[in-house]
């Protein structure tokens, strides 16, 4: 049996697990097409509308309705609806489709501080600048409440890691000292909310983001499918606290059609992993064949074993020459 065949639908994020900046990553759409599972994406960027997310997905091959995307927009919204009356004013910094979802949830959409807004929402939007980020500030200082769709520091693109809209929430809140509620992953909300909407019963969680798609999964009580192609890499994975730990550790999304148990944490490829007291990981063994995987595998089981906290492995240390040709694989 495959990973895909225990469950009953693929809970997807898209930055750094589908795409980077629009363009698939390699093996993605195979491998999720592959499992025949109802797909739903569940993403912490609130730039783009769901019908613009469900139109670029089916551009790279993944037919997609809008029904089945799911925004830190969306969430934020859904936050602020629970806790704000409807009619309301609202101070969004986020792209014209954040604004238009506040619109058909019943909120007025105001621009300036001087409008007394009720409260701001903050998501992604690559226009937002010192202005923007101004108006916040003086209408949380003016007692908005505060609201931002996600918290991720950054953003994974074609080029590298760009600044995400955490980081841009920070700028406000060194201005005011107030810290938002955040409705986005790693939330167990939004996971919960997109398990609903897709029916599914018994979902699995797809991700490449320790802090949010893991964070979130393991909060959610669902099981954490990690692949390695986005910002989380072997050593983050192998220091992982226990609220960040996925069930599966994979490279990439074909790793789907694997075996449960060839991508759960266990000694593989004939490889021995030794936690010491003093925090050096001892890797040796394994043979032509061995992969990076199996020795990330092979030592995070040893790690998580030992405890819960993060930041247990000071040191990796390879003894051998299959133990050195792996290990160099996962810088």
């Amino acid at each position: 049996m495959t990973v895909a065949s225990d469950y009953d639908c693929l809970l997807l994020d898209l930055d750094g697990t589908v795409w980077e900046g629009g363009r698939p990553i390699p093996g993605a759409v195979e491998g999720v097409l592959a499992t025949k599972l109802p797909l739903f994406y569940i993403t912490n960027n609130a730039s783009k509308a769901p019908s613009v997310v469900a139109q670029q997905l089916s551009g790279i091959g993944l037919a997609t309705q809008p029904s089945q995307v799911f925004t830190s927009a969306q969430a934020a919204i859904e936050m602020a609806a629970e806790n704000i009356p409807a009619g309301s004013k609202l101070l969004i910094l986020g792209t014209p489709s954040f604004q238009q979802l506040a619109l058909e949830a019943g909120f007025q959409v105001v621009h300036s501080a001087d409008d007394q807004p009720v409260a701001v929402l903050q998501g992604h939007n690559p226009e937002t600048g010192w202005a923007q980020l101004s108006e916040a500030s003086m209408a949380i200082h003016a007692g908005a409440q505060y609201y931002a769709s996600n918290l991720d520091s950054t953003l994974p693109q074609e080029r590298g890691l760009a600044v995400g809209n955490g980081s841009m929430v920070a700028a406000v809140v060194n201005a005011t000292g107030v810290t938002p509620e955040s409705a986005g992953k790693p939330k167990s909300m939004m996971f919960h909310s997109a398990a609903a909407r897709a029916g599914a019963q018994r979902p699995l969680a797809v991700g490449d983001r320790l802090d949010t798609d893991i964070a979130g999964a393991v909060a959610a009580g669902m099981d954490a499918f990690q692949v390695l192609t986005g910002v989380s890499g072997h050593y983050a994975v192998l220091n992982a606290p226990v609220t960040q730990r996925a069930t599966y550790l994979a490279e990439t999304m074909l790793d789907l059609l694997q075996p449960a148990d060839s991508l759960a944490p266990s000694a593989q490829g004939g490889f021995v992993a030794e936690l010491a007291a003093d925090g050096v990981l001892h890797v040796r063994g394994g043979n032509a064949q061995s992969t990076p995987m199996q020795a990330l595998r092979t030592a995070v089981a040893e790690v998580w074993a030992r405890g819960t906290q993060e930041g247990l492995v000071s040191e990796v240390r390879p003894d051998g020459e299959h133990a050195r040709r792996v290990l160099e694989a996962w810088w």
